[in-house]
């Protein structure tokens, strides 16, 4: 599976690509684009470094001058940190500036206009396009060079070049965007396209505008509220799934620097490092005033965070924040060959995610044998049945496997039969030995609630705490963010955000299972199992 950019602190590609439209898109702007505010202000517009990377790929192509991100790209950044003058910049580039391919010589590419465009600004409302709108207008404005070398004829809400081209604002209405011949689509403020305000439709018809001329958009949001249902939190898990491999589609290129996630808000050391990092590349930016505003008894940590240090931070019912799941990894914990280990499986075969975690006895290091998830854009999609068996399979072969517990639903004859017939002779703990059917790998979560709401509340204490390491697998750490508590007459147990919600939680489940069977195995430690299986605590 390729790297997961699920705990990724920058995401922009490294370094520069071979081939790409941007320079001639960047040349253009510096000479008839004015940097409208600021110290430069009324001086020719220069992108900063971070930015001009940022167009480089945007605009990047292949040999045969084919765009290596067909889907287009999104900047998730910090509050402040130039999002608008950039979506601006490329909307004028895109009105009136060389953007497409015209020939490629060697490494060169030479750039050409784009023929009538059809340049649009959406969001669900008018307010949020205000900025980029605002940012156009200056960049732009009446008299300019731009608007005279290039016979522009600007407005408030829309600009016209002469031969069709048009630039213009376009809000929530579905029925009205459909079918334009959109050549470039500047997406705003997406954390706020949500489906009950009609950002998702919104959305699907932009991305049908564009799907059907081979042209693209640029999304601009600060970090979501998970669970918010909004397009910015759906844009990042389509990124995500395609990054790691379980979903197919159209490259996207994700634009997002993100503070570590341990960074302590009252420690000034910890804030200002995290503040300097998050905005490395925008030296209009006091860092200071922004330190006084998060300190500030106004201010809210959980939005403090969203907006300066770029975390989406989690809903009042998360189970665990993403920020305390990620500060317990250690990637140079390595778990070797014939270790002792316990394993937790939660199954699936179509909807739900089927996962297989490990737990080191020795220390409690957590590791991730395997997740599967049916792809997302494929309705018919189904777990890898033969793939899960292969890789328990290929777990009891690298590692010395003391105790197997796993979820019966949707699994049962490898749960209860096949498994058992292969691996129960090797196990030191059983599963439910105390039942009337005794089982040495099947545990039914359906008959353990107290057992596993127990463990819950165990795990969910030791990640607080630190109290061990994980791998910091990001299908894990997805899931893991996706848990919610749901408290139980038992006392709080973990579950989906809604029954029918695509944000999956098994490997989570798995998570709290593996550490259960490990803390169980310890207890058992003086009862090894010999011609009768030891009892389970719960049993």
């Amino acid at each position: 599976m390729p790297d997961s950019p699920a705990l990724s602190l920058d995401t922009l590609p490294p370094g520069l690509p071979k081939l790409t439209v941007g320079w001639d898109a960047i040349r253009w702007g510096s000479r008839y684009i004015r940097q409208p505010n600021g110290p430069r202000a009324r001086k020719p517009w220069v992108p900063t470094d971070r930015q001009a990377r940022y167009l480089a790929w945007h605009y990047a192509v292949d040999e045969d001058g084919r765009w290596l991100y067909p889907g287009g790209s999104v900047r998730r950044l910090a509050k402040g940190s130039g999002k608008s003058p950039i979506a601006a910049a490329m909307s004028l580039i895109e009105l009136a500036g060389p953007c497409r391919v015209d020939d490629i010589v060697g490494d060169r590419v030479y750039a050409k206009p784009v023929d009538m465009p059809l340049v649009e600004i959406a969001a669900t409302s008018e307010a949020q396009t205000a900025n980029t709108m605002r940012n156009v207008r200056a960049m732009a404005a009446k008299g300019s060079d731009l608007v005279k070398a290039h016979n522009l004829d600007p407005g408030k809400t829309v600009y016209y070049r002469p031969g069709g081209g048009e630039l213009h604002v376009i809000t929530s209405s579905e029925s009205t965007a459909e079918g334009a011949e959109s050549t470039f689509v500047v997406c705003d403020e997406k954390e706020h396209w949500t489906r009950s305000n009609g950002g998702f439709g919104l959305a699907e018809v932009i991305e049908r505008n564009l799907a059907k001329s081979g042209n693209r958009a640029m999304s601009t949001c600060n970090a979501w509220q998970p669970g918010d249902d909004s397009v910015a939190e759906s844009d990042w898990e389509a990124f995500v799934a395609l990054s790691e491999g379980r979903s197919r589609g159209a490259a996207v290129l994700y634009d997002a620097i993100i503070a570590p996630p341990d960074v302590e808000l009252g420690d000034e050391d910890s804030l200002m490092s995290a503040l300097a990092f998050v905005y490395g590349d925008c030296p209009w930016v006091d860092i200071e005033h922004i330190r006084d505003t998060i300190w500030s008894p106004k201010s809210r940590p959980d939005v403090s965070r969203r907006f300066y240090l770029n975390q989406p931070t989690a809903s009042v019912d998360s189970w665990v924040t993403p920020q305390e799941w990620a500060a317990c990894v250690d990637a140079t914990v390595a778990v070797a060959d014939a270790d002792e280990i316990v394993l937790f499986f939660d199954g699936s075969l179509s909807d739900d995610a089927t996962a297989l975690i490990g737990c080191r006895i020795d220390d409690g290091h957590v590791f991730t044998v395997g997740v599967w998830e049916p792809d997302p854009s494929d309705k018919d999609s189904r777990v890898p049945v033969a793939a899960v068996d292969a890789a328990v399979e290929q777990a009891f072969a690298r590692w010395t496997v003391r105790a197997f517990f796993a979820d019966v639903r949707e699994w049962e004859g490898f749960v209860k039969a096949t498994w058992p017939e292969r691996y129960a002779d090797k196990l030191e703990l059983w599963a439910d030995p105390g039942s009337k059917d005794p089982q040495s790998i099947a545990w039914d979560m359906r008959g353990k609630t107290w057992d596993f709401t127990r463990a819950c509340e165990l795990a969910e204490a030791e990640i607080r705490e630190r109290a061990f390491t994980h791998d910091g697998d990001g299908v894990v750490a997805r899931h893991v963010g996706n848990a919610r508590r749901r408290p139980n007459r038992w006392g709080v147990s973990i579950g989906k955000e809604s029954r029918g919600s695509t944000s999956k939680i098994d490997a989570a489940v798995c998570v709290v299972g593996a550490r259960m069977v490990r803390r169980l195995y310890l207890a058992a430690a003086g009862k090894r199992k010999t011609k009768q299986p030891a009892r389970i605590w719960g049993a």
